[in-house]
């Protein structure tokens, strides 16, 4: 991402943390030189298994713990700036509010901690409550509040001074279904009055649906980020399905794509087109159609194949773009390619 800094809400350079060997445990390395980069404005997500460092490094950010070597920026400041806190929203993941304040007075109670004015907060207190949708349990006592009630009011304590960048550590834990569409409506919102949100999740149907890039964290590393589009790009495909009411469907599928095909030492079909990209084909089989697959995500060069096939006078069922997944993407991060199991959780120090 070749983005000038002041673009940046975070612009973060090798960071890392190690937590020290003690009496009962081994050292870890949580976080092994992080390079990431968030734009202003955009919703961000930071995915990646449990142990893999998420938390560790918004605590970073948030100096709550102190990393081991940090270099880079947070809104224009340097990591560990205090001072930048005051433009910076954030709820934990594992946050509890007094059970005797009522929500109204927990949003109020962290206004007063970031120095918003007794007037100010006070009105935010029941706007924000309204944006949640907590303005009818406004003064319920929090103990009387559901998991999805309290998160939605460490939303709005997270709002209450007005941030240009919000930290959200598992927003949506522990929320039903209505409740997580909310969430993203609510970060849609923030997005489009020029906030930056920086998601921390589990649920990657969540992200992919809101996010405009993502970066899977691994073992304390990045190991990939970016939209999804590009980090998708070499896996993009097109697939043509062929309807199997021909009996002579099989050869008649095997002569219209006759300039491009093979057949491979174990038997399978396959080619290329003229620019290289790959072609499979599946034959029509009991309760399967005959499928065509080309690795290719520019639909003009598929166009050559769709005419062939119409020529031969085979019905065309289905043509449709492929695109990889963000919870594909996840695996195939966190998957080990010589062993195919999925990597270890975390990292121990000297590994």
């Amino acid at each position: 991402m070749t983005t000038a800094t002041a673009d940046l809400a975070l612009d973060l350079k090798d960071v890392d943390k190690s937590y020290a060997a003690g009496w009962f445990k081994k050292g870890v390395h949580a976080l092994r030189g992080i390079d990431m980069h968030v734009g202003r404005g955009e919703v961000f997500g930071l995915l990646g298994p449990n142990g893999a460092g998420k938390s560790t490094l918004i605590k970073i950010l948030m100096t709550v713990i102190s990393p081991t070597r940090a270099q880079g920026t947070m809104l224009g400041r340097k990591i560990g700036d205090k001072s930048t806190l005051a433009r910076v929203g954030y709820l934990p993941e594992h946050h509890r509010f007094p059970e005797y304040l009522t929500g109204r007075q927990v949003v109020e109670f962290y206004g007063a901690m970031s120095g918003v004015s007794r007037a100010d907060r006070k009105r935010r207190a029941a706007d924000l409550l309204d944006f949640v949708g907590m303005s009818k349990w406004a003064d319920t006592k929090v103990r009387g509040y559901s998991k999805g009630m309290r998160q939605r009011v460490g939303i709005a304590q997270a709002l209450v001074n007005d941030p240009e960048l919000v930290l959200f550590d598992e927003p949506t834990d522990g929320v039903d279904p209505v409740g997580r569409r909310d969430i993203r409506q609510m970060c849609q919102t923030l997005k489009d009055r020029g906030k930056t949100v920086f998601l921390n999740s589990h649920l990657l149907s969540e992200l992919e649906m809101i996010c405009d890039r993502v970066a899977i964290l691994v073992q304390g590393r990045v190991a990939s980020q970016g939209t999804i589009d590009s980090l998708t790009t070499h896996r993009q495909r097109y697939e043509i399905e062929v309807a199997s009411d021909d009996s002579n469907v099989n050869t008649s599928l095997r002569a219209a794509l006759g300039p491009w095909l093979r057949a491979d030492a174990a038997g399978s079909i396959a080619g290329q087109l003229p620019s290289g990209e790959q072609i499979d084909v599946r034959l029509d089989q009991p309760h399967a159609p005959a499928m065509v697959k080309i690795a290719t995500a520019d639909a003009a060069k598929v166009q050559p194949l769709l005419d062939s096939i119409r020529a031969a006078r085979l019905t065309l069922r289905a043509v449709r773009p492929i695109r990889p997944s963000l919870e594909d993407l996840f695996m195939e991060a966190v998957t080990d390619p010589t062993t195919g199991k999925t990597l270890a959780p975390g990292a121990k120090e000297g590994a």
